[in-house]
């Protein structure tokens, strides 16, 4: 913060605020801030229904409470007078904060500065803690279980959105806090499309699958791609497959302590524009995985984010036709000492699937 600048930063409820204080809260329509200053205790201004919640922040703070008749004025007047924010700078998470929160901010304390600083609290995050990654690894291996129990359940005429609801479903029976993200789960000419819900088609003798889905477990998330296909796979589906294969190879090789993510992207972007596919190419490498599904290091071409051991980052390269097919195999990599760990361990080979209708 000093280097920086920032007198106080101004936290919403989310991963950041869960990854300094060690809590959460229920967020709606209600105002939830917490500042924390450079000197003197943090202060938390809250409704009081989330009150109970306050114990589980680990970090000491003066509470300021509200209630639904009273309204927040008065305590954000309180607690932002108590704050000295007179010609002061504040960081907010500006890519989190709602406009109505800022306009609190604005109103109750005027005279103060206000600056992004979402870059800061990013980079308090790349490196992981043990404890961190375990959780981590915990999430990714009740992904898998669950992966492994819905693809031998799953028959031909069920919808995208039946498969969908029977692998959440096991993942909140093997011990998932949540789903990292909404599950992206496509068949036959849907898998083209790399960011969209489950919809009602069927799934078919002949079709690709592709599932893109991942547990939380203590706030920590798992994201996992795997392609699968029904039937006798066409001529196509093994073309794409099999270059998808060679580039999530040649990303994890790449990742290592020391290069860039930006040089990890371009190993694994590499395979596909040699194949042929470069206009099939819709999105960058990966991300980096923790408290949030997508958070830094972003592995895309020029991000000079230097690999350091501790960082967890995806690989999951991926082509898609439109109207035909997509494919997409994606893992989760920690950076070590010595080069990378792959956490993910479900298997990478072309799974070929049958069963009677």
């Amino acid at each position: 913060m000093k280097t920086h600048q920032i007198d106080v930063i101004a936290l919403i409820p989310g991963p950041n605020l869960r990854y300094l204080t060690g809590g959460v809260h229920f967020v709606l329509e209600r105002p939830i801030l917490w500042f924390l200053p450079l000197e003197g205790q943090p202060i938390a201004i809250i409704p009081k229904l989330e009150v109970p919640l306050f114990s589980q922040h680990r970090l000491p703070a003066t509470l300021y409470s509200w209630t639904d008749k009273e309204g927040f004025s008065a305590a954000f007047e309180a607690g932002l007078a108590a704050l000295d924010l007179s010609d002061k700078t504040v960081g907010v998470e500006g890519l989190r904060m709602r406009f109505f929160e800022g306009e609190i901010l604005r109103k109750y304390a005027p005279e103060t500065r206000i600056v992004q600083a979402d870059d800061i609290l990013a980079t308090l995050r790349l490196i992981k803690e043990d404890e961190e990654l375990q959780a981590i690894r915990h999430a990714i291996q009740l992904s898998e279980q669950a992966l492994t129990l819905t693809l031998a359940q799953i028959k031909v005429g069920m919808s995208e959105r039946e498969i969908a609801a029977i692998l959440e479903a096991h993942l909140r029976a093997f011990g998932a806090d949540g789903l990292a993200f909404d599950t992206l789960l496509h068949a036959g000419a849907n898998t083209a499309l790399p960011h969209t819900r489950p919809l009602d088609y069927r799934l078919q003798t002949g079709d690709p699958l592709l599932i893109d889905f991942g547990a939380t477990y203590q706030g920590y998330c798992a994201d996992i791609t795997r392609t699968v296909f029904w039937g006798e796979p066409t001529l196509a589906f093994r073309q794409f497959y099999e270059v998808v294969q060679r580039a999530n190879e040649a990303g994890r090789a790449a990742a290592k302590p020391g290069v860039t993510a930006g040089a990890v992207d371009q190993a694994a972007q590499a395979v596909l524009i040699q194949a042929g596919y470069q206009a099939l190419i819709r999105h960058r490498t990966g991300h980096g995985l923790g408290l949030e599904a997508h958070e830094h290091p972003y592995v895309v071409d020029g991000n000079e984010q230097i690999l350091e051991p501790g960082m967890v980052i995806t690989i999951e390269p991926g082509i898609y036709e439109m109207g035909v097919l997509g494919v997409r195999i994606e893992d989760d990599v920690l950076i070590t000492a010595d080069g990378a760990e792959c956490l993910t361990s479900f298997p990478r080979d072309l799974q070929v699937i049958s069963n009677p209708p």
